[in-house]
């Protein structure tokens, strides 16, 4: 039952209510191929995350990962969703205009070719073909959400200490528990979790490296 819940909430999690993106003199650009296979490395407040991403276990999140973060879209962005033995979600960005443009994009799904096994990188969802911008880290072998269309498109090859390390202080969002309630996120913007929950780990920078 409380890997139902669990399951349940990842999905509430994912992306907030749709919206329709107001008219900004940014563009989305469109998402590239990218290589087969490719790093990315995080810069957190605890410290670096090295995430191998293959394009083959996801193509669609695979092209889609790598267009943002080439774009900087992560740079600044906290981990708003961190449970103990379970993952550690990211992906509101800070600036609620750039956000709100990025999520508008929904992405077709990928098939489960991995196993979200510890130390994976998926898009989170609320339901099909609705994956954005926001992604999780499994902090452990949650091999139930593979039947669910969960889709891990990369690995941590270093960092796996770091990964552990990010606050889980807050517990998990509304309505299972008090931590941060994504769509007050991108309602109100940062100002909400500095004022609220002020300890939340970053990202810093991401960048895809050699």
């Amino acid at each position: 039952m409380r890997r139902v819940l669990i399951l349940a909430l990842v999905a509430l999690a994912s992306c907030g209510t749709k919206e329709t993106a107001s008219k900004e003199p940014e563009k989305k650009r469109e998402a590239v191929q990218a290589p087969a296979v490719y790093k990315v490395r995080m810069e957190t407040t605890k410290g670096p995350i090295v995430v191998e991403v293959h394009r083959d276990w996801a193509p669609r999140g695979a092209d889609h990962f790598y267009t943002l973060v080439t774009e900087k879209f992560y740079d600044g962005v906290k981990f708003h969703r961190v449970v103990r033995r379970f993952a550690a979600q990211f992906g509101i960005n800070p600036d609620l205009k750039k956000d709100q443009l990025w999520r508008s994009l929904e992405l077709a799904d990928d098939p489960v070719k991995q196993k979200n096994l510890r130390g994976t990188l998926t898009f989170a969802m609320r339901g099909p073909n609705t994956r954005t911008t926001q992604l999780f880290f499994n902090l452990a072998d949650n091999v139930s959400l593979d039947k669910d269309g969960f889709a891990p498109l990369g690995k941590v090859i270093e960092g796996l200490d770091v990964m552990d390390q990010l606050a889980f202080v807050y517990g998990d969002m509304p309505p299972r528990g008090s931590g941060p309630d994504p769509k007050k996120m991108q309602t109100l913007g940062y100002s909400y979790l500095d004022r609220e929950f002020p300890r939340l780990d970053s990202i810093k920078t991401a960048k895809v490296v050699e």
